[in-house]
Parts: C-alpha cells; sequence; structure tokens
C-alpha cells in the first residue's frame, strides 16, 4: 500500500495507523530521500530503490508513504493500492503545527519547531511546485495508478470502538 499527499496532510499517522492494525512493515519514505549531511540534499533515486527494494523484501505485508512521487512511481508495480490524501492546505498547516516530535527525523522538538516556518511556506507552495512532491505530481501518479486507489479530501477519521481495530471509516469499503 502506498499514501502520498503534502506535508501535514496526515500521510505518517494513517500509515502507522494501518501499518499496526493490519499488521505491515512500514516506511516513511523521509528516511530514504536524503543523505545524512547539512544542508540536506537529496540521495540518488538508485540509492533510494536499493534502500526500499530491501525493505519491501523483507516484508510480505507493507505500507509505504511520502510525498515523493518519483520514489513511489519506483513501487508502481509493487503495490496494489494507493491512498492520495490531498486535504486543504488549511488542514496541512494546522497538522504540521500540531506535529510531535518525529525522532527518526529531528533530534529534539526544538530543532523540528525549527523548521515549522519553513515547512509551513513548503505546504503553501503544494499546488504552485513543479516537483516530485507537488499536488501536480502526486495528481498524475494518481492518475496513471492501476490498482485500487482512494482520494480523500478530509482526514480520515481513525476509530475504535471497545478497543476493536477498525479501519478508518473513509476508507472502510
Amino acid at each position: 500500500m502506498l499514501i502520498t499527499g503534502n506535508s501535514g496532510s496526515g500521510k505518517s499517522t494513517l500509515a502507522n495507523y494501518l501499518a499496526t492494525s493490519e499488521g505491515l512493515g512500514y516506511l516513511d519514505l523521509d528516511t530514504v530521500a536524503w543523505l545524512p549531511e547539512l544542508p540536506p540534499k537529496r540521495m540518488p533515486l538508485d540509492e533510494s530503490m536499493g534502500l526500499i527494494t530491501e525493505f519491501v523484501e523483507q516484508h510480505e505485508g507493507w505500507v509505504i508513504e511520502g510525498c515523493y512521487a518519483d520514489l513511489l512511481e519506483l513501487l508502481e508495480e509493487d503495490a496494489n493500492e494507493l491512498i492520495f490524501l490531498n486535504l486543504p492546505i488549511e488542514d496541512c498547516v494546522a497538522n504540521a503545527q500540531a506535529r510531535p516530535w518525529e525522532p527518526h527525523k529531528y533530534s529534539s522538538k526544538a530543532s523540528q519547531d525549527k523548521n515549522l516556518e519553513m515547512l509551513t511556506q513548503w505546504i503553501h507552495d503544494y499546488g504552485h511546485r513543479d516537483d516530485a512532491c507537488s499536488l501536480a505530481a502526486h495528481r498524475a501518479f494518481y492518475e496513471r495508478f492501476d490498482g485500487k486507489k482512494t482520494e480523500l479530501t478530509g482526514r480520515p477519521a481513525i476509530r475504535t470502538e471497545n478497543e476493536q481495530a477498525a479501519k478508518p471509516e473513509a476508507l472502510v469499503s
């Protein structure tokens, strides 16, 4: 399963939920998209793909999320489902501002918060960019994907009743 959308759209939250509730391996593409250096620089696609291939081979079932259409395209033949979180910009900004500390990306919450202004601008530019992380790239990938696909324009309501795991309401077939 692949999940894509703008920064702050809830990709990580939904992927983590689905991985936990469905017993799937979970990969956040941020962890394989960037070289470990400053200033940040994208990892060459073949190196990213090597890491992704290693992950896929280690997991019978998986959910992979990220805003990198160029990396998602490398998985197009292997995935049988795509979820496109196409939320309003204001919702993405609010989610980014409320985001808990992501220790796999930042050394501290303060370090993460230093990037909030840049991230907010990045979110606002989603519909105007023409890169692999843009609305246009996500829309094109979604349109050509041949498997099961779902576009959500509102945040999925992840719910449980009496501690029973349930798929997000918007995803129940």
